[in-house]
């Protein structure tokens, strides 16, 4: 992993730069819990103009070496605090998920306990989650649009801070 890694602000074109990363098929199977449509690159911008204009919404572009990997944010899901991120494809199985979680948790001290949930079967989102210690707590399913199916979702949570 490379040691230049950074959060910052989102930027508008940053926004341009997540709507290609998403195009991603196999990005869409894997997180499954997508956009019904994740070619509406209208819908995908009106989606990130309402996220960045909430303010209980926490988001940052994760940089490496000057390039957008992807975002991290934190929102609230039934008054719960939950993560979320997104790499590009070519920043997968680099340790970046890992490194850009990680130092958004301990920079941006979240309330805690804060949750996550993952496809079951995304065994690498799972280990990143599980690595910056969220810790498995229950198994449910939903509607993944990614998928056109219901299937498995791990439910975590990370407590203390």
């Amino acid at each position: 992993m490379s040691d230049a890694l950074i959060l910052r602000e989102v930027l508008n074109s940053d926004v341009l730069i997540f709507y290609n990363q998403q195009l991603d098929h196999e990005a869409n199977y894997m997180a499954a819990f997508t956009a019904k449509d994740p070619t509406n690159r209208e819908s995908f911008l009106a989606h990130w103009k309402r996220i960045l204009a909430d303010s209980s919404v926490m988001i940052k572009t994760i940089l490496v070496d000057e390039q957008i990997a992807g975002s991290v944010l934190s929102y609230e899901d039934d008054g719960k605090p939950e993560v979320s991120y997104w790499l590009g494809k070519e920043y997968w199985g680099k340790g970046i998920g890992t490194a850009a979680l990680g130092l958004f948790l301990k920079v941006y001290q979240l309330k805690r306990p804060i949750y996550a949930r993952v496809a079951k079967d995304n065994l690498r989102s799972r280990r990143v989650l599980e690595k910056c210690g969220f810790e498995i707590m229950s198994e449910t399913k939903g509607f993944a649009n990614a998928r056109g199916q219901e299937i498995e979702e791990v439910l975590l949570e990370l407590s203390g801070n």
